[in-house]
C-alpha cells in the first residue's frame, strides 16, 4: 500500500542543524505535491513548507521562511527538508504528507519524526 517514511530527527542544540528525508513507496508519487507538517503536544497539525510534482516550492510557514528548505528528488520522489538555524520553537514532531495537486487535502501521513532543539 502507498506508504511515506520519514527519517533523519533527532535531538539538536539551538542554532544548529538537521536535514529530514520522506521516502515514497506503494504507488505513483510523480503527480502528487509533497508537503511537510509538525505538531507538538496539545495543538493542531501546523504546515510547514509544500513542493509541487516539479519541484516548485509552493509555500512555508512564516515561522521557517528563510531557515527551512524543501527540495524533492524527482527521480524516487522523496522529499527532504533542511533546517538551520533551529530554535527550541522547531520542537515538534514532523510528518511528510502527499495529496494530488488539485485536492485540496493532503490524503497520506507518514508517522513522523521527532525533532527536539534543546536552548
Amino acid at each position: 500500500q502507498a506508504q511515506l517514511t520519514e527519517s533523519g530527527g533527532g535531538f539538536m542544540q539551538a542554532g544548529g542543524s538537521l536535514r529530514l528525508s520522506c521516502t515514497t513507496s506503494g504507488r505513483d508519487f510523480s503527480t502528487h505535491v509533497l508537503g511537510w507538517y509538525r505538531q507538538t503536544p496539545g495543538k493542531e497539525r501546523e504546515f510547514v513548507t509544500s513542493i509541487t510534482s516539479s519541484g516548485v516550492v509552493m509555500a512555508y510557514a512564516d515561522s521557517v521562511e528563510g531557515r527551512f528548505t524543501i527540495l524533492r528528488d524527482t527521480a524516487s520522489n522523496s522529499v527532504y527538508l533542511q533546517m538551520n538555524n533551529l530554535k527550541p520553537e522547531d520542537t515538534a514532531v514532523y510528518y511528510c504528507a502527499a495529496r494530488e495537486a488539485m485536492r485540496g487535502e493532503y490524503e497520506y501521513w507518514g508517522q513522523g519524526t521527532q525533532v527536539t532543539v534543546s536552548a
